[in-house]
């Protein structure tokens, strides 16, 4: 009999904070919660949004779809 194997999909978020306008449409498309607000402003006075829990991201990419400044970019590897 053969085991099936389940491995967790793994991502990283990189986001460019100057292009970054503080929208939130990211924060409400992760379906992990891994993203927030940031405090400190950027060069364009806009809090840009962090990575708040890295460790939830799966690189599903939903935050990259809704960005309209294409400010994240998303990789994911099979852990």
């Amino acid at each position: 009999m053969k085991k099936t194997v389940h491995r967790k999909a793994k991502g990283r978020i990189v986001i460019d904070r100057e292009l970054c306008k503080g929208c939130t449409y990211c924060i409400e498309a992760c379906p992990k919660g891994s993203l927030g607000v940031g405090e400190k402003f950027n060069s364009n006075g806009y809090f840009p949004v962090y990575s708040l829990h890295p460790e939830k991201c799966t690189g599903c990419a939903l935050c990259a779809r809704m960005c309209p400044e294409i400010a994240i970019e998303v990789w994911r590897e099979e852990a």
